[in-house]
């Protein structure tokens, strides 16, 4: 089983700048490579990455002799990605591939001539960078390839690698999670995720740096500054929703057996302009995603609700189903008179489901 990490590399400037010309190259030889694809398939031509790598080889990277100061491997993980780009595209599983922009795609692939290459601590030697520095120690890892990136002004280490998983102790046989935009997640055990609404909170300061942003000259170095800090704030909005749903995924994985989820169409409710905003603020997709793999890893087993399910508009005690609009919290059963707050009731109906459940 594969498993990727991920994290910020500690440079100098020379280091900076050497990151940035390979990832310079490689967004070159993308858009290269798509604008004669699409020129080839429009003149009725059936292009390939191989063969756009061979004429780009032998005809096109001699014009360019700053290409020879960098790492070859950069080119030929550009060709590799646009073919599977392409690929994804005509499987149906992704929209035609688009042009890259300095900036918003910096990133590049390199690997070490087919050799393995080893990590461990806080250092590492990449092939034609050197010895860089990371801020965290990395684990014991052997992987044939790293993927480098930049987010705002800061650069981040890819690395997936092969892994035994090991199933832990579970402190909990059932639970039932429901997951919401008002909380992150209510448990039937009592657990309660808060939602952090980091977007909402940030949304003030990124209003006025766009305000900024649109007054700043383009193409002024002030404009640019404006872009960093518009960038960062973005950046930090991201790491604080990781952050609680990692957090929120890995605890449900680890401790309990069976885990009862509701099958949210998440595209669905992304169309209802009054819940949009909130939806994509707590990335409900996100936490059924890090789930699915984390449970193969903790040796968890998953149980979703069909879809319309009425998980809210149940009693957890009795069964009785009624309406339940949006906006009422507190579930008061008609039939039996059960009453408690809403999340936690169809909680307690997704542990139901999940102790249906037979393996």
């Amino acid at each position: 089983m594969q498993r990727a990490f991920k994290t910020k590399l500690k440079l100098n400037n020379k280091q900076r700048t050497l990151m940035a010309q390979h990832a310079g190259y490689s967004r070159w030889v993308w858009n290269w490579a798509l604008n004669l694809w699409n020129e080839a398939y429009k003149a009725g031509l059936k292009p390939s990455a191989n063969k756009l790598k061979k004429f780009y080889t032998n005809h096109v990277k001699p014009q360019y002799p700053w290409m020879k100061n960098l790492s070859s491997k950069v080119y030929q993980f550009a060709f590799m990605h646009l073919g599977e780009a392409f690929n994804r595209f005509f499987q149906g599983k992704a929209k035609h591939p688009r042009f890259k922009k300095k900036g918003k795609n910096d990133s590049f692939t390199i690997d070490n001539s087919g050799q393995v290459m080893e990590f461990s601590g806080i250092r590492l030697k990449l092939p034609f960078m050197g010895w860089v520095s990371t801020y965290e120690p990395l684990p014991e890892i052997k992987t044939k390839r790293v993927t480098i990136s930049r987010v705002a002004d800061s650069w981040y280490i890819s690395v997936a690698y092969e892994f035994e998983p090991e199933p832990t102790v579970k402190s909990r046989d059932f639970l039932g999670v429901d997951v919401g935009v008002k909380v992150l997640a209510t448990c039937s055990d009592g657990t309660v995720f808060e939602n952090p609404r980091a977007y909402k909170k940030a949304k003030k300061k990124l209003a006025r740096l766009q305000r900024e942003l649109c007054r700043r000259q383009i193409g002024s170095a002030n404009r640019n500054k404006t872009k960093l800090k518009l960038a960062k704030v973005h950046q930090h909005i991201s790491n604080i929703r990781k952050d609680a749903i990692h957090k929120l995924t890995s605890w449900l994985c680890k401790n309990h057996a069976v885990i009862g989820l509701e099958d949210l169409k998440v595209s669905g409710m992304m169309k209802n302009h009054k819940l949009a905003g909130a939806v994509a603020d707590s990335a409900l997709y996100e936490i059924r995603r890090q789930a699915e793999y984390k449970a193969d890893w903790y040796g968890s087993q998953l149980v979703f609700a069909d879809r319309f399910y009425p998980s809210s508009k149940t009693c957890s005690k009795c069964g009785h189903i009624q309406e339940m609009p949006l906006k009422e919290r507190i579930f008061d059963c008609q039939a039996c008179g059960q009453v408690q707050d809403r999340d936690y009731n169809a909680s307690l109906n997704l542990k139901h489901l999940a102790e249906g459940y037979s393996v």
